[in-house]
């Protein structure tokens, strides 16, 4: 089993399945958007555009799971990520990140293969092109950092 052989829901309701990203190095991360690390979204953006090219997409999955900072509808979610940050990056509905009833299948593979489940929100996956994830990090690694940057580009660098 990997992140890839899953299927999920995209923020407006649709069934997404996620072999579409099959071949490609995905950044998975957990967003709210009224959390001090919201503005992690800027450099999300960044990273999704500087890399889409060569393979690679930032998947985003609001969670209220932590401080209830992310109430909102996925209309109010959708609206907030375009206008504020011109969020570009898939986002999908919103999910429970924590372990127990309802979490959501991708956090608990994500949890599974890393021993890692997000203590707070913007925690980051990189998951390589074969869909079995690689390394966590915390929400306080920031998107631009070199040791998150570095992971990337050897996953983007590996034949899949």
């Amino acid at each position: 089993m990997d992140l890839y052989s899953l299927q999920t829901h995209a923020l407006d309701g649709r069934t997404v399945d996620l072999a579409s990203y099959r071949g490609k190095v995905t950044l998975v991360v957990n967003v709210a958007s009224e959390c001090g690390f919201t503005p992690q979204y800027a450099g999300l953006q960044k990273l999704h555009q500087e890399f889409a090219t060569r393979g690679f997409a930032v998947l985003g999955f609001p969670s209220n799971d932590f401080g209830g900072q992310e109430p909102g509808t996925p209309e109010q979610i959708q609206s907030f990520c375009t206008t504020k940050y011109s969020v570009g990056f898939p986002l999908f509905a919103k999910v429970h990140t924590k372990a127990g009833d309802g979490q959501s299948p991708v956090y608990e593979l994500l949890g599974k293969a890393t021993g890692s489940l997000p203590s707070w929100n913007f925690c980051k996956y990189v998951v390589g092109k074969d869909g079995q994830p690689i390394q966590f990090f915390g929400s306080r690694t920031a998107p631009d950092a070199a040791e998150l940057r570095t992971v990337i580009e050897q996953a983007l660098r590996q034949s899949s």
